[in-house]
């Protein structure tokens, strides 16, 4: 006894404690077995013990009491604390041994062989403080990590423990998991080396970071990535494995790309001309539909070259004040530009462009408006007005005001030959006021109102009150403006 390493208190059947060797001393914090106490009544008195788990022992279920009654516990773990402490001061795995004087030892509880009582009753204790400690101190850090983790045995790979943050990733409850095959649950779905993964979990080896579908509860499934690490603070041999969930992630490339199909989707069918180029050397990345029906040039052709490679500006001088004020300003408004088409022809554009970001590299969205068109339109109508301005002697003042509206488009003001005051009947005119009316508001007499109303009259080039009141609206008289 005096040798081994292990705590052995001998009792004989009588409860009487005979002796302790001087492991089982310091394994309580003594330094002679009397301070042990007499007899196991007399140990219950000095010492208080809890289970495994916790929960304070009664008298009867020590172990000297147990062995003393002829129970067998090969291995069970105790907290031992001095009577009257709180705080548990070691934690001991113990073991029963019997012995009668006839030689049986064998430590199973059988008595000698003849049948009779054990002579003497052997306690063999282990401290396993150190081992308890860390195991406390994993599970407490097990269970406050908030990365979602399991434990799984070697032995079987079966799953021993699962923290809070895995329970709330999935959505299991703790009973589901314990117990239970990591592979009969098919908790990981989607692996690239399903075997692979098994094999290194089974050895005991370190599982790489890999990509997996985790079931769920509601059995769906979400993006992981997990990695597998063997421990040894559980008791038995494990790998510990941490999760990180990437289904946000996921889910947020998925609706990025919804995005990116529906702005190409946009891009390509924009009734106006669209080209990106690439902010650095103005090579163009993407081109739209209406972009090759205004130039001639396919996707194609176009893509990976300049609008220099292609010849599309009409004037370098346009491009330069362009490119100048984009670099000035990050953007362009009403630019304008002649483009030459791939057939030789020129197109008048109206040119809007913005500094966009493309897959990570800065890049500029040109959009052209096409105006040839119109532009032959307004020089079409401006030659025809010119030629008939040329003999206006038989026009009215309204015809020639609205001709030279046409010809120079501008915001309408207010006749300069109109007086403050006409004008300001004129106003009331347009909000179909009465000359009642208008005498009241102004305070006028009725007869001085109608002499401005013909004056009106005379300067507008109209006879009747519904044409002044569009002569007046179209000059933006009035609240109602035309």
């Amino acid at each position: 006894m005096a040798q081994l390493m292990d705590g052995v208190i001998l009792l004989d059947p009588t409860g009487v404690i005979l002796s302790a060797n001087a492991a089982a001393l310091r394994m309580h914090g003594v330094d002679d077995a009397a301070a042990l106490g007499a007899t196991a009544e007399d140990y219950a008195g000095r010492f208080s013990l809890r289970s495994a788990g916790g929960r304070p022992l009664r008298h009867r279920e020590y172990p000297l009491f147990r062995l003393l009654a002829g129970e067998a516990f090969p291995d069970e773990i105790v907290q031992v604390a001095p009577a009257g402490e709180e705080e548990v001061r070691w934690v001991h795995q113990v073991r029963d041994v019997t012995m009668d004087d006839d030689g049986d030892d064998d430590g199973d509880d059988d008595g000698d062989e003849a049948g009779g009582e054990a002579d003497y009753c052997a306690l063999v204790i282990s401290d396993v403080s150190a081992r308890f400690d860390a195991e406390a101190r994993f599970d407490a850090m097990f269970r406050a990590n908030p990365a979602p983790a399991l434990v799984v045995r070697l032995a079987d790979l079966r799953i021993a423990r699962a923290n809070p943050g895995f329970l709330s990733l999935t959505g299991f409850a703790a009973e589901r998991l314990h117990g239970k095959s990591l592979f009969a649950l098919d908790l990981l779905g989607g692996l690239a080396e399903p075997a692979a993964v098994r094999r290194r979990l089974a050895g005991g080896e370190i599982v790489p970071q890999a990509e997996a579908d985790l079931l769920v509860a509601d059995g769906s499934r979400r993006l992981v990535l997990f990695a597998g690490q063997p421990i040894d603070v559980t008791g038995e041999d494990a790998v510990l494995l941490t999760f990180a969930d990437l289904e946000p992630r996921r889910q947020a490339e998925r609706a990025l790309a919804a995005s990116e199909r529906h702005l190409v989707a946009v891009f390509e069918m924009a009734p106006v001309a669209m080209a990106i180029t690439h902010d650095a050397d103005r090579r163009i990345a993407r081109v739209n539909a209406a972009f090759r029906r205004l130039t001639g040039h396919d996707t194609g052709a176009a893509t990976g070259r300049t609008l220099d490679d292609l010849g599309l500006w009409d004037a370098t001088a346009q491009r330069d004040a362009l490119d100048t004020a984009i670099a000035d300003h990050g953007r362009l408004r009403d630019g304008e530009a002649r483009l030459r088409r791939q057939d030789g022809t020129v197109a008048d554009c109206l040119v809007v462009a913005e500094t966009i970001d493309v897959d990570g590299r800065p890049c500029i969205l040109w959009v052209y408006e096409d105006i040839t068109e119109r532009r032959r339109t307004e020089t079409e109508l401006a030659g025809a007005i010119d030629a008939v301005m040329k003999d206006a002697s038989w026009l009215s003042r309204s015809i020639l005001d609205k001709l030279a509206t046409l010809r120079r488009p501008q915001a309408p003001a207010p006749p300069s030959d109109l007086t403050a005051r006409e004008r300001e009947i004129l106003d009331l005119i347009c909000d179909d006021l009465d000359d009642a009316g208008i005498a009241v508001r102004l305070g006028l007499s009725r007869n001085t109102v109608r002499n401005h109303v013909a004056s009106i009259y005379a300067k507008a080039g109209v006879n009747r009150r519904s044409g002044a009141v569009v002569w007046g609206r179209e000059r933006g008289m009035g609240s109602r403006r035309a």
